[in-house]
């Protein structure tokens, strides 16, 4: 059985979609910590206004486990450290962008 089978078509589109498994691994690891901490940054300012809808708190926990999964894949498939590194860096980046259009 393919690990691959197991995960939905939703995930492994943002894998192949995404050209953040092609750069080199210090770039992806920059990339990743600036995406991420501007969408902590936008998610604590939500979080300590009291906005912060249940959904929210929902799609947090959930990209985790999707790019935890993809990350997986990746990993086992010997796609090199970029590229475990990409799933968790797509989904900071989509989550930055459309945090800093919704403040």
């Amino acid at each position: 059985m393919c690990v691959a089978a197991c995960i939905p078509k939703a995930h492994n589109n943002i894998m192949t979609n995404s050209r953040a498994y092609n750069w080199s691994y210090p770039m992806t690891m920059a990339r990743l910590s600036w995406d991420s901490w501007e969408t902590i940054f936008h998610r604590s300012v939500m979080m300590a206004n009291g906005t912060c809808s249940p959904a929210e708190y929902q799609r947090m926990v959930m990209e985790k486990s999707a790019a935890m999964q993809a990350s997986t894949v990746a990993l086992m498939t010997g796609r090199g450290q970029a590229a475990v590194l990409a799933p968790f860096l797509v989904r900071a980046r989509r989550n930055a962008k459309r945090l800093r259009n919704k403040a």
